[in-house]
């Protein structure tokens, strides 16, 4: 999980959440393989984050999300990297991103290509993606689901596919949280800033996306989770470009195996 600022307007700014999910909570919760973690809101209600499950293997529900994607594959907020290593393992070309240096330090030695980076802030490979994974809460990230959207299609190549996990409950919630180890007051690591997140049904979150050109494709519940997934239009120019293209070619071309497929946005390139 992961989570970033709505202004997309000041890049070359600090951003905020990497000081929120790099602080000790999360780092250690991912350092250890398990909780307790949460999300506490302003009003005390906290919810659990299940640390567990992001730190063993791809489970059915992950596999039932994975074995949807197409092409090359970016996993936004991944975590401990569970998904980056099973898409690596069935060779796709994956690679996460994450604000959390623990994160990113885990998926690494499971294997996978990651990077420390909000998906806000210039990523390799934009507007070629076959497949954007938002899994394990990761519609909440920046509170902004619209502007969270409008960025994933920017991402996506023309008909790419985004795969998406969504609260089982129809809502459509953003809320200021905290993350919370359970630990009483003064008995751990000092109380970390709070931060925006959004918890979205499939219902809301296909009402935010349609706007910026994805429509749904399918969905689905595995073991108690809900997911849908949603097509980029083919017909729309996506216009943005990473800044510093000699990165990107060094990502795509030396972190990921050559196993393109002639159907993968990025075959021939």
């Amino acid at each position: 999980m992961s989570r970033t600022g709505p202004d997309r307007g000041a890049l070359s700014a600090p951003l905020p959440e990497v000081a929120s999910w790099g602080t000790d909570p999360y780092a250690d919760a991912l350092r250890n393989g398990h909780g307790p973690l949460f999300l506490r809101r302003t009003d005390g209600w906290l919810l659990p984050l299940d640390v567990e499950r992001w730190c063993a293997v791809a489970d059915a529900a992950d596999l039932s999300a994975l074995s949807r994607c197409e092409g090359p594959v970016l996993d936004i907020g991944c975590g401990p990297g569970r998904l980056v290593a099973a898409l690596a393992a069935r060779g796709h070309r994956a690679l996460g991103i994450d604000v959390s240096e623990a994160a990113v330090t885990r998926t690494l030695r499971l294997g996978g290509a990651a990077l420390h980076r909000s998906v806000f802030e210039p990523l390799p490979g934009e507007g070629r993606w076959g497949t954007v994974l938002l899994v394990d809460g990761n519609v909440g990230i920046g509170g902004d689901p619209r502007h969270l959207l409008h960025r994933t299609a920017e991402l996506l190549a023309p008909g790419g596919l985004l795969v998406a996990e969504t609260a089982p409950q129809d809502i459509d919630e953003r809320v200021l949280v905290q993350l919370d180890d359970g630990r009483a007051a003064g008995s751990g690591p000092a109380a970390a800033d709070p931060f925006p997140w959004a918890r979205l049904g499939t219902p809301a979150l296909l009402r935010y996306a349609r706007p910026h050109g994805l429509h749904p494709a399918d969905q689905w519940d595995a073991d108690g989770r809900s997911f849908v997934s949603l097509r980029r239009d083919r017909t729309v120019r996506n216009t943005s470009q990473s800044p510093d293209p000699r990165n990107s070619t060094a990502v795509i071309s030396s972190q990921f195996p050559r196993n393109t497929s002639r159907d993968s946005p990025l075959y021939g390139s």
